[in-house]
């Protein structure tokens, strides 16, 4: 297992995947960049502190500690977009969530690299991922892979104004089927927090390559904004985590993911 990559198998019928709060950039990445704490901002921030129930309820975890200005692990490797004409990040991206330019002049990654980082990084996380999916398969007729994210509540460049809190991707519906779906959304609608399902964020590559509701998958994407759980950083500042927001937070996603659970056994 490579160090970066970390893998808490569980017998539950619950995949967490965490692929964007990493903030480790390779020495031979980070020397062309142009700054580090720029290339890290646009982390995943606490996802894992977040979903601290999670191994309690059974759930198998991946995540990588690998920073996504690296390589996004949740975009499609041939490099086309999630969402044609709307302005989204690569998979190697170039600019920060804002546009800024992530490298210096003339030391953009170019498709040697790319392919480089993909056999480094990207593959074996996926590896994993799917590992983890067939062997919960074998002991369970479906499961749930639910995708954890979260992301500033105002990126203009991105989305106009200011993001629900709970923002659930489904693929437009094809990811899973319509009773987990129906069940995230109770909980959503009885949490307190804005949200709304299939918005700006739908699902990216893992939500829509692993779902297959019909042969027992399902996957849900959770984007959330992170006023609901912690201070988020005024320029380039360290975010600050706040414990009594982030409980009442995760009050309302385990509860969620505990219903969700007893859904796949029945």
């Amino acid at each position: 297992m490579k160090e970066w990559l970390h893998v808490h198998r569980g017998q539950a019928p619950l995949v967490i995947s965490i692929p964007h709060a990493g903030t480790i950039i390779p020495p031979e990445i980070a020397e062309h960049l142009v700054d580090h704490d720029l290339a890290i901002h646009d982390a995943d921030w606490f996802i894992p502190q977040l979903y601290g129930f999670a191994q309690a309820l059974g759930a198998t975890i991946v995540r990588t500690d690998i920073s996504r200005t690296a390589i996004d692990v949740n975009r499609d490797p041939s490099g086309q977009s999630l969402y044609p004409g709307q302005v989204t990040t690569g998979l190697c991206p170039t600019e920060t969530f804002d546009g800024l330019p992530l490298y210096r002049p003339g030391r953009a990654p170019r498709q040697a690299e790319i392919a480089r980082r993909r056999i480094s990084y990207f593959a074996p996380y996926h590896d994993a991922l799917e590992g983890e999916i067939d062997r919960l398969r074998l002991i369970h007729p479906r499961i749930l892979l639910y995708d954890a994210h979260s992301i500033r509540s105002h990126v203009e460049r991105l989305f106009d104004g200011e993001l629900p809190a709970l923002n659930l991707g489904t693929n437009s519906g094809a990811s899973a089927g319509v009773e987990a779906v129906a069940i995230a959304e109770k909980h959503m609608a009885g949490s307190g927090f804005s949200h709304v399902t299939n918005g700006r964020f739908k699902g990216g590559w893992i939500t829509r390559h692993y779902g297959r509701p019909a042969e027992g998958v399902h996957a849900l994407q959770m984007e959330i904004a992170q006023r609901a759980y912690m201070d988020e950083p005024a320029g380039l500042d360290m975010p600050t985590w706040k414990p009594e927001r982030a409980a009442a937070l995760m009050a309302v996603l385990e509860a969620m993911l505990t219903d969700l659970i007893d859904w796949t056994k029945e």
